[in-house]
């Protein structure tokens, strides 16, 4: 089921599934698995290559290299723009902290108040994937076999998604949309009681 939203077409799982990172158990295994890097806007492309003295001191060698070499991002295949990787694995924006837990040097940057750019929507909504038609825009849950851990925990403290995600929602989309997405939570929490 869909739930729509002003231009938005919220899918019925976001509700439904429940969902924390848990960073202890999978050490940010997100940022450096998967086929391409990290889907980025254009104004986001823009913002990394304004702001990325403020990210160097907290970028890796390797990350660092890449990114000299070869800008901070790349057209995937299919043909839109994603963060730059390392050896085509990792992220190039990772660091790892102390306890070896992978961090992303843009968030930390924006943290540190180096930066007014947090990191990627892309990275900040997941497991929310959004991707913009036209004349609207969907919001699906992503299903990582990576993010088992997360499954578990978000059931263990009974957290929904769009719980989870309060904050990225709000900064994607503003206060009066995820105010919205809680009615829509309400309502669907009383179709399943009648």
């Amino acid at each position: 089921m869909i739930i729509e939203i002003g231009d938005k077409l919220v899918s019925e799982e976001i509700f439904e599934k429940e969902f924390v990172c848990n960073l202890g158990a999978c050490k940010g295994a997100c940022c450096i698995e998967g086929d391409d890097g990290a889907p980025l806007t254009t104004e986001e492309v823009t913002l990394l290559e304004d702001n990325i003295d403020a990210i160097k001191p907290y970028m890796t060698p390797e990350g660092l290299g890449s990114v000299e070499r070869k800008g901070v991002f790349y057209m995937d295949q299919y043909n839109e723009a994603v963060t730059t990787l390392v050896k085509g694995a990792e992220c190039a924006f990772v660091f790892l902290d102390t306890e070896g837990i992978t961090k992303c040097s843009v968030e930390q940057a924006y943290r540190d108040g180096k930066t007014d750019f947090n990191k990627p929507m892309s990275c900040h909504l997941y497991p929310i994937r959004a991707k913009k038609f036209r004349t609207f825009t969907s919001l699906n849950y992503d299903r990582w076999s990576i993010c088992k851990d997360a499954c578990t925990l978000g059931e263990e403290l009974g957290v929904p998604v769009y719980k989870f995600l309060k904050e990225p929602l709000t900064r994607a989309y503003g206060a009066d949309f995820y105010t919205e997405l809680e009615k829509a939570a309400a309502e669907l929490e009383e179709k399943k009681l009648k």
